[in-house]
Formats: C-alpha cells, structure tokens, sequence
C-alpha cells in the first residue's frame, strides 16, 4: 500500500499547490514583478513551468523514480541533498520525543489502571485531558519563558549539543503523552477483567508478576499502534516545534520553502513524510508478530491452505 499512499500524496499536494497563486508562476515570484514578460516565459520554460498540469506532474514523477527530487526555484540547490541534510534532526526529534512519551505514558497508565477510580486514577486522567489539549506552539512558549530566559537551564534554540534537543522533545512529547496515558489505561483495564489474569490470581502468583507478564503484554497492541501512529505524526508535527525553537529540521525547511512558494522543495518533503509514516507503519504491524503469537500463527496457517490448495 505504499506505493498508492506515495502517489495519492504526491499528487494531492501537486495539485493543490498548483491552484494556489504564484506556485504555477516561479520566475515571476524569483524575478519580481517588474521583470519583463519575456525574461519570465523564458524562466517558466526553463522550469517547465509552462506545460500543462498533467504533463508537468508526470514529469515530476519520472524524475522521483530515478531518485531526483529536482532542484530549488530559489536556491538552485538539489533538493534531495538538502532534504537528507536536514532530514535527521527531525527524525532524532520526533524520536525523542515518542520514547518519552512512551517510557513516561506507559507506566503512568498502567498505573491508573490498576488503581482503578483512586485518587490518583481521577488526577492522572484530568492531566492526561489537559496535556491533549495544550496546542503545541504555546508549551513551546512556555518551556523557552521558564527553563531557557527565567531559569537559564537549557539553550532556547539550535542543536549545538544534545540539550538543543531537550525542550523541544518535551514540547512534543507532554501532547502526546495524554493520549498514550489514556489508551495504556483503557487497554489494561480490558486485560485485567479477562479469565486469564482470575486465574492466575487464584493461583496465588504475585501482583506485578500478572501486571507485567500476563496483563501488559497482551494491552500492548493498541498501544503500540498508537505509539507508531503517534511517531509517523510527530514527524509532521515538529514543522511548527522546529519553528518555534529554531532548529534546523525539515519542518523549518518546509515552512520556509511554502513562503517562497517552492514547489519542489514542498513536495520532496511532503514525499519524504508520507514514505516514513508508510515504514512506521510497517514496522508498527510487522511488531503485532512478536507480540502476540496468535497473529504470527494466523498467517502461517493462512501460508499452508494456501501451500496446500484449501
């Protein structure tokens, strides 16, 4: 399914670039308004600005399959180079702040499950509503006003050592760290009420030993989905984190290129985004395996009806 999602997101951000003014027209954004038309015909046809839609775009597609990604309106740069240079501070961002949220939400649901209606279980679920809700620009605001200007603890901008990193994962992370709390705790409680863990109990084993080794692992499906779609979204979502931080990402880069209406480098990163969400994915559903055993079992029987023609 890659391969459709690659293209309908290729296409869908093509098209809608293409109706949105000055994106059809780069010269006359790069040459200004006062150049003369015919110094701006001959720069559209330079960047084949000048053909049709459907040409234009299939153009673009033959290109991405020989891995070129085209060269920048404003720059004159490759966009692949620039792309993969700025590619893994947003990779290691959105990294960061998943494993965060993951190693902080997991447990703090677990917790609230087990605990199940205390004082602590009414507490964390508010919070948990509060940090969804919080729109990530402003944390980021607010994380800068009191750790980096008040406190002096932690530099407000660039990555110059690994403290660049700490602010900006933690603005990424508290967001979705109310939403992993929340499904840990509704995937736990549905665990904990089956047969399965009665029994074990009955049989005198230790709390925490069913916690951990019954109950968790069977309630870590959903969360790892939502761990996954989380990650493949934090991607995304670091455009207006590495904005607000300034940090060098290929969410400033994408921001920057919308502004110059540079419709190449918009559509490498858009690309770029929509293959690395399709791999988490993958990689999301190829963990079910070593989970559960039962879907590892599904597809071999699957393999051998089909081996043997049933």
């Amino acid at each position: 399914m890659m391969i459709p999602v690659i293209l309908g997101v290729s296409f869908l951000v093509y098209f809608i670039m293409s109706l949105t003014p000055g994106f059809d027209d780069p010269a006359r954004i790069m040459l200004g308004m006062e150049a003369s038309d015919e110094a701006v015909e001959s720069l559209n046809q330079y960047f084949g600005a000048d053909k049709p839609f459907f040409q234009r775009y299939f153009n673009y597609l033959g290109g991405l399959l020989r891995g070129d990604f085209g060269i920048s309106y404003s720059t004159q740069l490759s966009i692949s180079g620039e792309i993969m240079r700025r590619y893994p501070t947003t990779l290691r961002l959105a990294l960061f702040a998943c494993l965060l949220s993951f190693c902080i939400g997991v447990p703090i649901g677990i917790i609230t499950a087990v605990r199940q209606y205390s004082l602590t279980d009414y507490i964390t679920r508010v919070f948990a509503m509060l940090m969804t809700a919080i729109p990530g620009f402003w944390l980021g605001i607010m994380l800068i006003l009191l750790f980096g200007l008040h406190l002096g603890l932690l530099p407000v901008s660039g990555i110059a050592t690994w403290r660049g990193f700490i602010l900006p994962s933690l603005s990424l992370s508290i967001i979705t760290m109310g939403t992993l709390i929340r499904i840990t705790r509704s995937a736990m409680l549905e665990v904990v009420r089956q047969d399965y863990i009665r029994t074990a109990r009955a049989k005198g084993q230790k709390e925490h030993k069913i916690i951990i080794h019954h109950a968790l692992k069977n309630a870590l499906i959903p969360v790892i989905t939502v761990a996954g779609t989380t990650f493949g979204m934090l991607l995304g979502g670091a455009v207006i984190t590495e904005s607000v931080f300034a940090l060098p990402g290929l969410g400033t880069y994408t921001l920057a290129a919308i502004g110059r209406r540079d419709l190449p480098c918009v559509l490498g990163a858009a690309i770029l985004l929509a293959a690395s969400f399709s791999l988490i994915n993958l990689a999301v559903d190829l963990t079910y395996v070593f989970i559960d055993p039962r879907i590892k079992s599904q597809y071999a029987s699957r393999g051998r009806r089909r081996r043997f023609g049933k």
